[in-house]
């Protein structure tokens, strides 16, 4: 068995299109983490190395590393 940092953990990312024409992607459970790209491919890519960019600084700087907590709610309005 390896260690807990070695298992991939889900984080929640909502993805939508910019006012420049960029994806946008955002990661919730992480104030901040915020990444885009020209298309959805290169966003999902870009918002993963952010995610593990951002964990990484935190565990670093042994700070607590939010949970992910799915709750997720789409309103029409």
């Amino acid at each position: 068995m390896g260690d807990k940092g070695d298992l991939l953990k889900m984080r929640q990312v909502l993805i939508y299109l910019g006012e420049d024409s960029y994806w946008v992607a955002e990661c919730p459970s992480l104030p901040g983490c915020i990444s885009q790209g020209k298309t959805k491919e290169e966003t999902i890519l870009n918002i993963k190395e952010a995610i593990q960019e951002y964990i990484a600084a935190l565990e670093e700087d042994n700070l607590p590393v939010p949970e992910e907590h799915f709750e997720a709610l789409l309103l029409a309005v």
